[in-house]
């Protein structure tokens, strides 16, 4: 099977309660407006319009579930929704609407699907960049990605921890994996941990879930992270993280928040395999604690005073070790 299309099984496939784990997706792009990528969602899904208002629908897909099309412009879906509910004229902000697609980005929220189901999104991928979806490389302005919400196997520290070591080793290694566009490097939306967080993390060899807090939110305090951890936070205590991040936008759910990856859904090779297999070594590596020992210790000894880790030695030697072990 074609790796652009060839999904990765993770090596948990369901929750701690036996139900199988889901992922969802956040896709960004321009070049159609809000009624056209509606429509392309009717015609490659099936979909069914639920719900609609100038700045954002709702469409349900039997057997898959609700997808949300929205322009990402927080005052135009305001506009709308309280045009909706008072009955007023949308003209206006439909007009503006259109005109709002060739600045600011559509965003197509997609439903949590099981882990080992995710190319019924395939088709939807197809029609978009037939229709003429535009992504990262076409934006100047904005920071166009794909958004990728995999479910946590447990909520539990040990599972936690894990992953966000398993994140702390790869992540200056998945920049260049996913060959991650200079507009969005710069950007504040997918800022990395820091190398003292990263230290930090990697140098206790067993995180309690109040160090994973209190070291998160210390470090962390915004939800512009590649590797976003606030509403998995939040899920398991939303009155210990709005006290220190008040941000509207944080929902809590059992979900990490892995906003990297470009969304190039205009290049005929592309499809969200292409992101969620580089998200895959972390799941991989996370279900290995003999190598996460092994990794995190080896970047401590890494470190040079002052300097810190050399990134380009440190990419370069986790490459190979994924090499090594077949993980790439």
């Amino acid at each position: 099977m074609d790796q652009s299309t060839n999904y990765k099984v993770p090596p948990v496939v369901n929750r701690d309660d036996g139900s199988p784990r889901r992922v969802g997706f956040e896709l960004e792009f321009s070049g159609l407006t809000l009624e056209q990528v509606v429509d392309t969602l009717q015609v490659s899904l099936g979909a069914e319009l639920q719900k609609k208002t100038a700045a954002e629908q709702l469409l349900y897909v039997d057997l898959i579930g609700k997808f949300n099309v929205e322009l990402d412009w927080n005052y135009l879906k305001r506009k709308a929704a309280e045009a909706k509910q008072n009955g007023d004229d949308e003209e206006w902000i439909e007009q503006l609407s259109d005109v709002a697609a060739l600045l600011v980005p559509v965003e197509v929220v997609c439903p949590p699907i099981p882990v080992t189901e995710l190319a019924v999104l395939d088709p939807m991928i197809s029609a978009l960049r037939l229709a003429g979806a535009a992504g990262t490389e076409e934006s100047l302005l904005s920071a166009y990605g794909v958004h990728i919400n995999p479910e946590i196997p447990s909520l539990d520290a040990t599972t936690l921890a894990s992953y966000l070591k398993a994140f702390a080793i790869l992540q200056w290694w998945l920049v260049q994996a996913n060959e991650v566009d200079p507009t969005r490097k710069i950007s504040p939306y997918i800022d990395l941990y820091s190398e003292e967080y990263m230290k930090q993390v990697l140098s206790n060899s067993s995180l309690s879930m109040e160090e994973i807090f209190s070291d998160y939110l210390a470090h962390n305090g915004s939800r512009n992270r590649a590797l976003d951890l606030l509403p998995l936070l939040a899920e398991i205590d939303e009155d210990r993280v709005r006290n220190v991040v008040d941000d509207p936008k944080i929902k809590a759910r059992p979900t990490f928040h892995y906003r990297l990856p470009d969304c190039n859904i205009e290049q005929p090779d592309w499809s969200l395999a292409i992101a969620w297999n580089t998200w895959w070594v972390v799941e991989e590596l996370a279900s290995r604690p003999a190598d996460l020992d092994e990794l995190g210790a080896a970047f401590l000894e890494a470190d040079r005073p002052i300097l810190g880790v050399n990134r380009k030695n440190w990419v370069a030697f986790i490459d190979q070790w994924l090499k090594n072990h077949e993980l790439v």
